[in-house]
């Protein structure tokens, strides 16, 4: 027996969540109705797209907002980035909570606190405000969607309807970035209120998706399980320097050789050591059947051996989508800015050119719920990124005066497939391999490594973006102000291309690392995955299978291995 499977022997024979797995297969049993199986599923997509809806509608609505508010660009950015820097520095610890304290009440908080805050965010009468708001609107997001995720994998054990579950689920991530889109240009160019009614509107998407959630989800079975605060605090800590530093070393005075900037960014990088070497050292004292779980060696927020499991593929789908999310969302970011700084066309006509993204989006999702239990995992992977690669390449060979239908409507379609592809077979195979207490702990860190995509997809394009324009406007003899407003139209022209080089170049990275580490997964929406089988008589779990790569034995409800 390897040591990853042994590590999960002992994590069934010796956590305190062992009752809560035999309480968790219960439920699996439960006969629930057909329109509340839907009912669930919708309110999770919902969740997740109003996830991302409230990033690509707010971003649509930017040059509104700086108007209405008279921000400046720094201001303006923190606008953008505050939602993402602390929904991505919070995934992990709220998903750890959600699989300890209940996923039906992380979700309903994180309902709340993004309703709440929504409402706040379209009274808001300052720059400032609205910052501090979008960050508490992002804490919201970071509870809701790793218990999102959680509730998904508890509600359908593995079946063709946990695959359209996924499938549907996965779907809520670029669909609401094309629909945060679209609205946002409707809203903040014909409504009453503006820029204002994109928030109003999230506020009562929420409000919807949270009575339907009141409703539809199974309650709750807490855990009695002890809280890594200390593994919480370092990676929270860590991924707020790091996060800060992507969206903030291009704003800097001396850009990414300012001070301040170099000594956070190596302070967050250290805590990131420090969090993965205890959550190590919390792994190996559960794996220790001499010694007890306690306050201070609570079960590890994240078990390290996650990333090597299915002999190390579980990393791969994790990097892969990082570099997917980095490519997906650097191309909408540039091609927004392309369409209205560039061919200086409203928020109205830029959303109408965006608009067969969502369509092709639904389509995707419908496609893969349909036969993802036909085709294997690496099939979704290399494709969706090799067409995500594509969009990235149409739009960096563009010629601003043929028409949209030549590049930009081929574009817009191809570039949803990779979202589409990764997210929907990449949770799949996720929850295949993660046990039934810590789904919502392995969706956050699915979530987590797309939300760094972005801010890291972001920072590189942004840093060609600049480099390009001034060496091109240095070249034909201009000096680029700081705002770089008067860069000529051929400067910028090259460093909107080269950005889209940048997002193709993650997608093909992507590309390769699918085919040559995920051949040998196979199929991830079959009934191959963890299977706790209860029996009534002798009250045994039974653990039959992690995926095809990993066998463990049985386990008693003492936590015996059974031979």
């Amino acid at each position: 027996m390897s040591k990853p499977e042994l590590s999960l022997v002992n994590e069934l024979a010796r956590s305190p969540s062992h009752d809560l797995n035999l309480e968790e297969v219960k439920h699996h049993t439960i006969q629930r109705s057909l329109l509340r199986s839907i009912l669930i599923v919708v309110t999770c997509t919902t969740a997740m797209m109003v996830n991302t809806s409230n990033s690509s509608s707010v971003s649509i609505s930017l040059p509104t907002i700086e108007k209405d508010l008279d921000m400046d660009e720094e201001q303006l950015q923190w606008v953008e980035s505050a939602y993402s820097l602390s929904s991505a520095c919070l995934l992990l610890f709220f998903g750890r909570l959600a699989d300890l304290y209940g996923r039906k009440k992380g979700f309903m908080f994180g309902t709340l606190c993004i309703v709440a805050f929504s409402l706040g965010c379209g009274f808001a009468q300052s720059g400032l405000t609205l910052a501090v708001l979008r960050a508490f609107q992002g804490v919201g997001a970071a509870a809701t969607i790793p218990s999102a995720l959680g509730i998904l994998a508890h509600s359908f054990p593995p079946s063709r309807a946990r695959s359209i579950a996924f499938a549907t689920f996965a779907a809520g991530a670029p669909v609401g970035g094309s629909f945060g889109t679209v609205m946002g240009g409707v809203l903040a160019e014909f409504s009453s209120t503006h820029w204002r009614s994109v928030f109003y509107m999230t506020a009562g998407i929420s409000a919807l998706a949270g009575v339907a959630g009141m409703i539809a989800f199974d309650s709750d079975v807490p855990s009695t399980d002890f809280v890594d605060w200390i593994g919480a605090s370092l990676i929270t800590v860590s991924l707020v320097l790091i996060v800060f530093v992507l969206g903030q070393g291009e704003l800097a005075s001396q850009g990414w050789k300012t001070p301040y900037i170099i000594v956070l960014l190596i302070i967050g990088i250290i805590m990131v050591s420090l969090f993965l070497l205890w959550e190590r050292h919390l792994e190996q004292v559960q794996d220790d059947p001499s010694r007890a779980p306690s306050a201070w060696t609570p079960p590890p927020l994240m078990r390290p051996s996650i990333w090597i499991r299915a002999k190390g593929q579980m990393a791969v789908i994790l990097v892969i989508a990082f570099l997917d999310w980095s490519a997906f969302m650097t191309w909408f970011f540039w091609v927004q800015l392309y369409y209205q700084n560039y061919m200086l066309l409203t928020p109205m006509q830029t959303m109408v050119r965006l608009i067969p993204a969502p369509i092709v989006g639904c389509l995707c999702n419908i496609f893969v719920a349909m036969v993802v239990a036909k085709l294997p995992l690496v099939v979704f992977a290399v494709s969706g990124t090799l067409l995500t690669a594509s969009a990235g390449i149409l739009f960096a060979l563009i010629d601003p005066s043929a028409t949209y239908w030549a590049f930009g409507f081929p574009s817009t379609v191809l570039v949803v497939f990779g979202a589409d592809f990764v997210y929907a077979s990449g949770t799949l195979f996720i929850a295949q391999n993660a046990l039934p207490h810590e789904q919502s702990v392995v969706g956050a860190l699915f979530q987590t490594m797309t939300q760094l995509g972005v801010a890291f997809g972001l920072t590189i394009s942004t840093i060609v973006f600049n480099s390009v324009v001034k060496k091109k406007s240095a070249d034909l003899g201009v000096t680029v102000n700081s705002a770089g407003t008067n860069a000529p139209q051929s400067a910028q022209l090259a460093g909107y291309k080269s950005a889209q080089w940048t997002s193709a170049s993650f997608a093909l990275m992507a590309a390769l690392l699918a085919a040559l580490f995920l051949r040998s997964v196979g199929i991830v929406g079959n009934n191959k995955s963890v299977k706790h089988v209860v029996d009534s008589d002798s009250h045994q779990t039974r653990t039959d299978s992690l995926s095809d790569n990993t066998k463990i034995p049985a386990t008693s409800a003492s936590g015996d291995i059974i031979i």
